[in-house]
């Protein structure tokens, strides 16, 4: 019984090597890609391609308000730290895309006090979600003129001071 073993393992072995055999090209394989593959691969960068996206006419500011920045209709509170803002003119309108992002030790309540009342007193109507992000202590949205103007505002309640951001389309002021 065991020679009869010992020659079975041997011819699978001789088997399986015959039928990879069969299988396999004589030839090495081709790793050229075909001509419908090639359609399809961007082109390489040259070395002279920048990594960085191309400038915009963006106006961003770190620990400010950006030029154009609309501080009459959104006042930045008295307390409050600006981390980063932007205004940027929406070509062929009348409106100016915006952003803030600012750090206070203000309650979220009273944030969204000095940033809500100016905007409704200006006619903008809040709403808020009907599921709000469980990050967030506060979340709010203003819209006016049929939804041409937005904001949206978000309070972030951490370690004992707020992180308020918001962002939205305006009119234009300047």
């Amino acid at each position: 019984m065991l020679s009869v073993r010992l020659l079975v393992v041997p011819a699978c072995c001789a088997v399986a090597a015959a039928m990879l055999a069969a299988c396999s090209p004589s030839e090495p394989a081709t790793l050229e890609p075909s001509a419908s593959a090639s359609l399809l691969v961007d082109p390489a960068p040259s070395p002279t391609d920048s990594l960085l996206a191309a400038p915009t006419a963006t106006a961003a500011t770190v620990g400010g308000l950006a030029p154009g920045f609309p501080s009459a209709l959104l006042p930045v509170p008295d307390d409050a730290t600006v981390l980063l803002s932007s205004a940027e003119p929406v070509p062929d309108s009348d409106l100016v895309t915006i952003s803030l992002n600012l750090r206070s030790d203000a309650s979220a309540k009273a944030l969204l006090a000095a940033v809500g009342k100016p905007l409704e007193k200006a006619g903008f109507t809040r709403s808020d979600p009907d599921e709000k992000e469980p990050e967030l202590a506060v979340q709010a949205s203003f819209t006016r003129h049929d939804g041409k103007e937005h904001v949206l505002l978000g309070i972030l309640d951490s370690g004992g001071a707020r992180t308020l951001t918001l962002s939205g389309q305006v009119e234009d002021v300047a």
